[in-house]
């Protein structure tokens, strides 16, 4: 059937534009130049929301399990990459890389070791997470690293000596840290040992 062509160029410029049809690098702000000088002005684009909430989807998980919450599903599920991160924890921040064992009880001792390593980096982790400091335990050891132990010995007037072991006094941020785990730092460690000229 022939068709006026002023009728498909009427249909054409009356036609609203499609999101796909909106320029993509037009989507969030509008910009020109006044005077030489860029003046940004903004609008929110219904057009490009209801566009995404139409086209992002959905993840749809499938399971026989019955009676479990759909977040306790997706807690689950998630697992998965927490286990990846496990590998990457391991390599990079307790430097646990892979040591070729010759014999098989070392390579036991070496699996228990990376195990436990992990485990208590695991629950430094919960216990942060649990007193509102995050879940990086990273930070919070090197801020705890600065803590020393210092051996300081005394002669005493009868020829023997005292060691006493002492710890370094926290400054400001350590002291809030800790409080917030409810931790408190000794002043010393164990009972001071006494030594005499023979023993030295």
């Amino acid at each position: 059937m022939p068709t006026d062509s002023a009728d498909l160029d009427e249909d054409e410029d009356t036609a609203e534009p499609t999101p796909l049809d909106l320029d993509l690098s037009n989507r969030f702000v509008d910009g020109d130049a006044d005077d030489g000088f860029l003046k940004v002005t903004w609008a929110k684009k219904d057009e490009w929301r209801d566009w995404a909430q139409l086209s992002e989807g959905c993840h749809l998980l499938r399971t026989n399990l019955v009676g479990w919450s759909p977040e306790d599903l997706w807690k689950t599920y998630i697992q998965l990459t927490q286990a990846e991160a496990a590998f990457r924890t391991q390599k990079s921040e307790l430097n646990l890389r892979p040591i070729w064992h010759h014999k098989e009880d070392r390579v036991q001792a070496h699996i228990l070791f990376s195990f436990l390593a992990y485990a208590m980096w695991k629950m430094l982790e919960l216990w942060m997470s649990r007193c509102g400091l995050g879940n990086g335990p990273r930070p919070l050891i090197e801020e705890f690293d600065r803590i020393k132990t210092n051996d300081v010995v005394l002669p005493t007037s009868n020829g023997r000596e005292v060691r006493i072991r002492c710890v370094t006094q926290t400054d400001e941020s350590q002291r809030i840290l800790l409080g917030r785990l409810g931790l408190k730092i000794p002043t010393r460690l164990g009972e001071p040992h006494w030594s005499s000229d023979s023993q030295r």
